[in-house]
């Protein structure tokens, strides 16, 4: 599916796949460079991710060939106001994770072709990344007189290390997948095309777990980057109690014993 740069189709696309939430970006004819309506929409998206209890995982792809080309300054420039930039309806969540609501649900993303700025800060913000080898990245803000402002100056070090994130972050110049790969921004490197089927086969891998489970390990995971370690250990034995006397709990034993596949069902 591709779309056009006009008011009628949509800049994401929202579909279901089981437990799956699909997320593409859909302004194919611009390279999907993120305008206020493709941010907005992906922030419902996220949103509508959250708030499903049905939803156990979000994949995001991007249409056409390539991820995002980041910002459209154009568009996107005259909305940043004192306050900075808003960008989250009502009902949304901020995709980068850098305000407002935390999503508990884990995030794939799949990404190919050009990958700019807020397109890095996604997958920073995500769970895992799957790539494409035709995949080129680049956080070029500072070439453009401004800073990464979805999180890149706050994960990208936390992730590949100070100097790593820094020789990309400061010079904006471009990488390639293969530099991705190795400070590890990116999990896998597939051939190109083959992305989206990788990503969606991992997505629906975790959608298949215990999905409170899930959830409770991902949230004390990031517990511990925002406040430290002693809380995430503070909040694990009673998270254990919490989830041992759950409906799940009970068919993860059951499972076990009888060596069958696992129905579970959030609860």
């Amino acid at each position: 599916m591709t779309a056009n740069d006009d008011d009628v189709s949509p800049r994401v696309t929202v579909e279901r796949d089981g437990h799956v939430l699909l997320i593409g970006l859909n302004r194919v004819d611009k390279r999907n460079a993120a305008d206020m309506r493709l941010l907005q929409e992906l922030s419902l998206a996220y949103g509508m991710l959250e708030r499903d209890p049905e939803l156990r995982v979000g994949f995001v792809f991007a249409h056409g060939d390539h991820f995002t080309a980041g910002l459209d300054l154009a568009d996107v420039g005259p909305h940043i106001g004192a306050e900075g930039l808003d960008l989250v309806p009502e009902g949304g969540i901020n995709p980068w994770q850098v305000s407002g609501e935390q999503l508990t649900r884990p995030v794939v993303i799949a990404v190919q072709g050009t990958c700019l700025t807020l397109g890095i800060e996604l997958m920073l913000a995500s769970d895992v990344v799957i790539a494409a080898d035709s995949t080129v990245f680049g956080q070029i803000e500072v070439s453009r007189g401004i800073l990464p402002f979805g999180g890149a100056t706050i994960r990208f070090p936390r992730a590949v290390g100070w100097g790593n994130a820094m020789r990309w972050v400061l010079t904006g110049e471009s990488f390639p997948v293969s530099e991705a790969h190795r400070i590890g921004l990116v999990q896998e490197v597939v051939k190109h095309g083959e992305q989206y089927d990788r990503g969606l086969e991992i997505a629906r891998r975790i959608a298949a777990q215990a999905p409170l489970a899930v959830q409770a390990a991902l949230v004390n995971a990031r517990l511990a980057i925002r406040q430290g370690d002693a809380a995430a250990e503070a909040s694990l034995q009673p998270e254990l109690v919490r989830l041992a006397q759950t409906e799940d709990a009970r068919i993860g034993m059951e499972s076990f014993l009888t060596r069958q596949s696992a129905n579970f069902i959030g609860r």
